[in-house]
C-alpha cells in the first residue's frame, strides 16, 4: 500500500504538469526537425514556446476558458461523482469525521507528512543556488557597465538604433539589459577588427536587440530557476542558444556582410574569450562554434517556408493553446443564483430555518417522506451537497462558518405541497432546496468542471476476493424496506441489519448499499474516489482503523475509545475489506461559492 501513496511526497499536479510539458517539448522537437532547412528564428520561437509551456499548465488554460459561459442553462443531469441520498440513507455524521475529513488524513503517516516539507526546502535551496550563481555571473558585467563610456561608430556599421559602450574589462561584445539593452564592447575592438568584421558583428548584435533575445532568455531563466531539478529545461537552454545564434548569423548574411569577414571576426573575438557568456548576455560566441563557422562559410541561407508549412504551424499553435481554452469554455456554466437555474422555479410552500444551539454531535438529514425534508443539527455545506448532489470536497471558496465541524448548525423543516409533472419527488425537493438556499442564505454559486487528482478504489487481492469484513448485504434497504424499518422502530421492534453510512472516529459502518455509493462519499486527502472494484449488488462492512489526527469535538464532549493497535486507514482497507486506493485523474464538477450570508431565523 505504501507505493500507492508515494504521490503524497510530490504533488500529483506537478508530476502531471511535467509530463504534459515534456510531451509538448517532444512534439516541438519533431516539428523543429521537420523545419531544419527553414529559418532558425522559426525554430527558436518553437523552442521558446516549449519553454513557456512549463509556466502555463493546461489546467490554467482550461480555467481561462471557463470564464466563457456558452450554455444559458446548466445541464440537468447530476455530476458524475455525487452522493445520492434519494430517500433512505440517513447517515449519522459526527464532528470527528462527518465527511471523512479526519479519517481521510490517515493515509499520511507521520514520516510522510515531513517529506513534503523536506522536498520543499530542497527545492527552495536549489532555486536560491541557481539565482546566486546567476548573480555572480552578472557582477562582472555590472562592473563593466560602471566603467564603460559611450562611443559613436559612425555610419556604415549596421549599428543604427544601438547604444554602444566600450569598457576596458569586457572581453567580447555582448548585449546587456532587457528593456533598455546596451551593446557592451571591449575597448580594443576597433584596433583588432577590420571595418567589414565590425560591420558583421554589429549586425549580429543588432539582431539580438531587435528580437528582444535578452527578454526571452530571462523568461527561460525563470523556468530554469523554478524547475532546476528537471533536466529538460536545461536541454532547452542549449536549443534556444543554438537557434538564437544561427538566426542572427542568417540575419548578418542577409544584410549583405561578407561571410569571410563575419567568420574571421567571430574567430578573432573567440581568441580573447576564455569562457562562454551566460544566457542573459547575447553575444557572438554562443552555440557550437564549428558548426556555425561552417554554416556561415557555406552561405548560411535557409529556405523560405512554404504556404503549407506556415498553415500547419499556425494550426498547431492554435490547437496547442486554444484547444484547452475551448474545452474550458465548453464546460463552463454561467454564474447563477441557487434556485434560479431552472426555467420553472421550484420552492417549498412551507419552510423553517433555525439555528441549532443544542451542542449535539449528530447531524441528520431525512427526505424519505413524500414532499418533506428535515435537517437536524446540520451544517450549511450538508444542505448544499444535498441540493446539488455533490460531495463536500466539491464546494470551493465557502467561508469557514458553513463547513463541516463548524459550530454553526441549523434545523431545517420544509414541505412541498405539489410537484410539477415530469419531476420526481426527490429531485423536486433538491430544486426547492436550491431556492431555499438562495432566499434564506443569499447563496450565489458558479459551477465549473475541472480535471483533478483522485483515487480509484480497486480490489487489492490478486484473486479479486473481498476481505473478511466486506460481505454481501441481505438487508432490504429499498424504499419499501426502509418504510418497514421505520415502522418497526416506532413500534419498538427494530429490525436487524443496517442501511446507510455511519462515520465515527476510527470507525466506518456501511450497509445495504453498492460500493459505488461508498466511493462517492469516501474522500481520502479530500480527493474524490471512483469505484473500480467491479463488485455488484449491495454490501455491508464495518471498518476500524487508527486515525492520524485527533478528533475535533465540541467543548465538554469526549472522543469515543479507539483501539491503539488498530491499523492505519490504508492498511485497514486492504486487510479488512480487501481494497486499496490507486492514484488517478478525472473530471469533477466544482461548486464555487460567490456569495453566502447567515440566515435570519423564522
Amino acid at each position: 500500500m505504501t507505493s500507492g501513496f508515494m504521490t503524497y511526497w510530490v504533488p500529483f499536479d506537478l508530476l502531471d504538469h511535467l509530463w504534459q510539458s515534456t510531451l509538448f517539448t517532444a512534439v516541438v522537437w519533431l516539428i523543429a526537425r521537420a523545419m531544419r532547412t527553414n529559418g532558425a528564428r522559426v525554430r527558436y520561437w518553437l523552442w521558446f514556446a516549449a519553454s513557456m509551456k512549463f509556466l502555463i499548465p493546461l489546467s490554467l488554460l482550461v480555467s481561462a476558458g471557463e470564464w466563457f459561459a456558452w450554455r444559458t442553462e446548466p445541464a440537468a443531469a447530476p455530476p458524475v461523482l455525487s452522493f445520492v441520498i434519494d430517500r433512505v440513507i440517513d447517515p449519522v455524521l459526527t464532528p470527528a469525521a462527518a465527511t471523512l475529513a479526519t479519517a481521510a488524513a490517515a493515509p499520511i503517516a507521520s514520516p510522510v507528512t515531513v517529506m513534503p516539507w523536506l522536498l520543499l526546502a530542497a527545492w527552495a535551496a536549489g532555486v536560491t543556488f541557481v539565482l546566486i550563481s546567476w548573480w555572480r555571473q552578472w557582477l562582472p558585467f555590472r562592473h563593466a557597465l560602471d566603467d564603460a563610456h559611450a562611443i559613436d561608430v559612425g555610419a556604415g556599421y549596421n549599428a543604427d538604433g544601438l547604444t554602444i559602450m566600450a569598457s576596458p574589462s569586457m572581453i567580447e561584445p555582448g548585449v546587456c539589459g532587457i528593456f533598455r539593452p546596451v551593446l557592451l564592447v571591449p575597448e580594443w575592438i576597433g584596433d583588432r577588427l577590420t571595418h567589414g568584421q565590425l560591420r558583421a558583428l554589429f549586425a549580429h548584435e543588432h539582431c539580438h536587440v531587435r528580437h528582444r533575445d535578452n527578454l526571452t532568455a530571462a523568461l527561460h531563466m525563470a523556468v530554469e530557476a523554478l524547475f532546476w531539478f528537471y533536466p529538460v529545461v536545461w536541454w532547452l537552454e542549449r536549443r534556444l542558444i543554438e537557434e538564437r545564434e544561427r538566426a542572427c548569423d542568417e540575419y548578418v548574411l542577409h544584410s549583405g556582410c561578407a561571410p569571410h569577414d563575419y567568420a574571421e571576426g567571430i574567430l578573432e573575438v573567440c581568441r580573447s574569450a576564455t569562457e562562454r557568456p551566460p544566457a542573459f548576455v547575447a553575444g557572438v560566441t554562443g552555440a557550437d562554434l564549428r558548426q556555425r563557422i561552417e554554416g556561415i562559410l557555406r552561405g548560411g541561407m535557409s529556405r523560405p517556408m512554404s504556404a503549407g508549412r506556415r498553415c500547419a504551424l499556425l494550426l498547431t499553435a492554435v490547437a496547442s493553446f486554444g484547444l484547452p481554452i475551448v474545452v474550458g469554455a465548453a464546460n463552463a456554466v454561467p454564474r447563477i443564483a441557487v434556485g434560479q437555474e431552472s426555467s420553472t422555479r421550484v420552492a417549498f410552500e412551507v419552510a423553517s430555518v433555525k439555528v441549532n444551539r443544542s451542542g449535539e454531535r449528530a447531524a441528520r438529514m431525512d427526505d424519505d417522506a413524500p414532499g418533506a425534508f428535515t435537517g437536524t443539527n446540520v451544517w450549511l455545506n450538508l444542505l448544499i451537497t444535498y441540493a446539488y448532489r455533490i460531495q463536500n470536497n466539491q464546494i470551493e471558496s465557502a467561508p469557514d462558518w458553513t463547513r463541516t465541524l463548524s459550530p454553526e448548525r441549523f434545523d431545517v423543516a420544509a414541505r412541498l405541497e405539489q410537484v410539477r409533472p415530469g419531476v420526481t419527488d426527490s429531485e423536486a425537493k433538491r430544486l426547492a432546496m436550491r431556492t431555499l438556499l438562495a432566499e434564506r442564505f443569499n447563496l450565489v454559486v458558479t459551477r465549473v468542471t475541472r480535471e483533478v487528482p483522485m483515487y480509484a478504489l480497486v480490489m487489492a487481492r490478486a484473486d479479486g476476493r473481498p476481505g473478511p469484513m466486506l460481505r454481501p448485504s441481505s438487508t432490504d434497504c429499498s424504499a419499501t424496506g426502509m418504510k418497514a424499518r421505520a415502522a418497526a422502530e416506532q413500534a419498538g421492534k427494530p429490525l436487524s441489519g443496517f442501511c446507510g453510512l455511519q462515520v465515527n472516529t476510527g470507525r466506518i459502518r456501511f450497509g445495504g448499499r453498492p460500493m459505488s455509493e461508498f466511493a462517492r462519499v469516501f474522500n481520502p486527502d479530500g480527493r474524490n474516489v471512483i469505484d473500480r472494484t467491479g463488485l455488484t449488488g449491495n454490501w455491508d462492512f464495518e471498518l476500524t482503523f487508527m486515525p492520524d489526527q485527533p478528533a475535533s469535538l465540541p467543548p465538554g464532549q469526549n472522543a469515543p475509545p479507539i483501539d491503539p493497535d488498530a491499523p492505519s486507514l490504508p492498511a485497514a482497507l486492504q486487510e479488512q475489506l480487501g481494497l486499496k486506493l490507486e492514484p488517478t485523474r478525472g473530471l469533477v464538477e466544482k461548486l464555487v461559492v460567490e456569495r453566502v450570508e447567515r440566515p435570519t431565523e423564522n
